[in-house]
């Protein structure tokens, strides 16, 4: 044999791979490989403190106790950060031998968390919501029993989110869920007509990515889409109801079936999740204002072509003869449109309107669903909303899920069975009188679902407190209902889309009236007597006290004037719940205004460290670094206010001043120009450029400018003479 012919002879002591092992090869090199890859990315990222964690809830520390806290950052998953919104932060108890294997909770303590959106939270303002009026309501039947009682809700989320908070809360050791939800299936993230995450068909593909999104790569992705400009039209500030004016859904839209498809798996996934912690759930169906609120938008029907002008005369004729109190006209010229286009939401409210004006109560409650079934700015859970909670939900006792039918509930209190302003502030957030009825509805249900050792605890004596006895438990005072219904005329009477309602100017003079009467209401010992209801509230209440003590440190520090009262109030939230960027940032700026600049600038960076977006803390940080002299700082900080909040005006003022100071006066003319441009119509602005313009010599453009802030408020030209 020679040389060549034994070098081309097979090497036998090498074994060859066979086929399968070939193809196993090139599927690890495929798959495998850039999985390992993607995980040791995110263990990178994790070891470097990149990004943030993204469950509802985050290990913490409460006077030596270990607690679970609200996570503050959980909206991150479906909103930037300067847009996301924000559970009202609560304290979950941990036991510390069960801390790695789970939350503990002590023998005679039954845990309940409330799941839902705005309405579920209290909006507008959380102290009172339904699941903080149930905990009193438990409480004084059972003197005994430890009923924890967490509202795990946030505005602007939809049951996608919701899923999410659940799975977290059954890590928690829940006895029960409430879950009150269906008012932003079509404008939260993933529904047909939101302003964020878009809807997708599939739920599967909506799922994985908020499950991407959870992870430090995702969010890593999310930051540079964000940086580069690939986050495609997304708000830059929050603007409550008035981001989705452009974002107006048919009630026949096709892709209304994925929104309700998703709403009812979602819901039956929460509830399989209860039931996996052993937990029992309740679900309730969603009340809505049906009387008092004309639609938001109205849409014709998309062929109606040359037929709106016949239209148009129907309607105008029936509105001027509405105007004039004939009804009955007008209810035969609405009819006549209808028979054109009967999809046109207003029409139908109109319609309703007239026939209630009559007497006609049934006919007017079905115009009344139907306006808001074809509200085309969906804020309410429509008609198919609360029916696939009915489905969902009934028969199911024998499974531990209990159906609460709450928008039928609300129709029977209501006059004529339609309800209105008696239990809302607006189109779907209850007021003290609603969130009482809930509560109710959903006591007297818990009750019948406690276990034995809890029901044996109960008071002989004790009953369901009444309306009165729950204000004053949770210190529902005069200024309180006045601050409330002052700060809801403000919304209605100001804000879109509330301004384009049909009544609009009816509705208006309904709050102004309600306002004027709270406020004659108040006599001379009104509010040493609110003070007093404060204290005792908070002493009643030894678990749940941060809304109290905020309201509490208002009162102190808006009718008493005593900033150093607040002020302790203030400090006792930042220690009971250490996540609370709201309380620090409130104390930094008081803190500030006292002249107490290095305790100020502590809870302010503290504050911006728990939530970046928190404009108040950015301010007072500003606010302090210039009164040190640290320009640069301060600059910074005054900056990321104007990003945060570009209506935000003090910050534009400060940051020019700083400018100015160092005699940069084309940089600070820049920031003034960039104010007036995000508000147009503050009258300091003008003037402060004003006065920039004169000591460059531009006297012409400062008398223009000058002009213009006169024009916006005449009061300054008496203050320039």
């Amino acid at each position: 044999m020679n040389r060549d012919t034994k070098s081309k002879s097979p090497d036998k002591s090498r074994p060859s791979l066979s086929k399968g092992q070939l193809w196993l090869f090139r599927i690890i090199a495929a798959f495998v490989a850039p999985v390992l890859t993607l995980v040791l990315l995110e263990v990178i990222l994790r070891v470097a403190g990149f990004g943030y964690p993204a469950g509802a809830f985050v290990r913490g520390e409460v006077k030596g106790r270990p607690v679970y806290c609200s996570n503050i950052r959980f909206g991150w998953r479906f909103f930037p950060p300067e847009l996301a919104r924000e559970f009202s932060p609560f304290v979950v108890p941990a036991d510390p031998r069960q801390l790695l294997a789970g939350a503990g909770k002590a023998d005679n303590t039954y845990r309940i968390f409330i799941l839902g959106e705005s309405a579920a939270q209290g909006e507008p303002d959380a102290t009172y919501c339904f699941g903080r009026m149930l905990r009193v309501m438990l409480r004084q039947q059972y003197p005994s029993v430890n009923f924890e009682v967490f509202t795990a809700a946030m505005p602007a989320i939809n049951s996608h989110a919701i899923v999410l908070i659940a799975k977290d809360c059954a890590r928690l050791k829940p006895d029960l869920f409430v879950v009150y939800m269906g008012n932003n299936e079509v404008v939260g993230p993933y529904g047909a007509g939101t302003a964020f995450a878009p809807l997708s068909k599939s739920l599967v593909l909506i799922r994985m990515g908020v499950a991407i999104r959870a992870t430090r790569l995702g969010q890593l992705m999310t930051r540079l889409a964000a940086v580069s400009g690939y986050s495609g039209r997304m708000p830059k500030i929050w603007d409550g109801l008035e981001m989705f004016l452009d974002k107006q859904i048919r009630r026949d839209d096709k892709r209304m079936r994925y929104v309700y498809s998703h709403f009812r798996r979602n819901l039956e996934d929460i509830i399989r999740i209860a039931q996996k912690a052993g937990a029992k759930a309740i679900i309730s169906t969603v009340a809505v204002n049906l009387k008092d609120c004309p639609p938001l938008a109205s849409l014709h029907r998309p062929d109606i072509g040359e037929q709106k002008k016949q239209f148009d005369n129907f309607y105008q004729n029936g509105v001027q003869l509405e105007r004039a109190g004939d009804f009955k006209g007008a209810i035969e010229d609405y009819l006549a449109a209808a028979r054109i286009d009967d999809t046109y939401a207003e029409l139908q409210f109109r319609l309703g309107r007239c026939q209630w004006n009559l007497g006609q109560f049934d006919k007017a409650r079905q115009s009344y669903t139907r306006a808001m079934d074809l509200d085309t700015l969906r804020f309410r859970a429509d008609s198919n909303i609360n029916r696939i909670i009915r489905e969902v939900g009934a028969g199911k006792t024998d499974q531990g899920v209990y159906l609460v039918d709450a928008a039928d509930v609300f129709e029977q209190r209501s006059p004529q069975a339609c309800p209105g302003f008696e239990f809302f502030f607006e189109h779907v957030h209850l007021n003290f009188s609603g969130n009482y009825l809930l509560a109710g509805t959903v006591s007297d249900l818990v009750e019948g679902i406690l276990p034995d050792r809890i029901k044996t605890q109960k008071s002989k004596d004790a009953g369901l407190p009444s309306e009165d006895e729950c204000a004053k438990l949770l210190a529902f005072t005069n200024y309180d209902n006045l601050r409330i219904t002052q700060q809801n005329l403000r919304v209605i009477s100001e804000r879109q889309p509330f301004v384009n309602q049909a009544y609009h100017d009816e509705i208006v003079d309904i709050w102004r009236q309600k306002a004027e009467r709270l406020r004659d209401g108040i006599g001379p010992d009104a509010l040493d007597e609110a003070l007093e209801q404060y204290e005792q509230a908070i002493k009643f209440d030894t678990t749940d006290r941060r809304r109290l003590r905020m309201n509490f440190a208002r009162l102190l520090l808006e009718g008493k004037k005593n900033t150093y009262a607040a002020g302790v109030q203030y400090h006792l939230i930042a220690e009971e719940v250490p996540n609370d960027h709201v309380a620090l940032a409130t104390l930094a700026s008081m803190e500030v205004a006292l002249g107490d600049i290095d305790s100020a600038l502590k809870h302010a960076t503290r504050a911006i460290e728990i939530m970046p977006a928190d404009t108040v803390a950015n301010y007072a940080a500003g606010v302090g670094y210039q009164k040190k002299g640290q320009w640069k700082k301060a600059q910074r900080y005054f900056a990321a206010t104007i990003r945060f909040d570009p209506k935000y005006v003090q910050a534009y003022t400060n940051l020019s001043k700083i400018l100015i100071q160092q005699g940069k006066y084309e940089q600070a003319e820049r920031v003034y120009r960039k104010g007036i441009e995000a508000i147009p119509d503050d009258p300091a602005l003008h003037l402060e450029m004003a006065s920039l313009l004169r000591r460059q010599g531009l006297w012409q453009e400062a008398d223009i400018e000058q002009q213009k802030a006169i024009a916006l408020d005449p009061n300054i030209a008496a203050r320039l003479r």
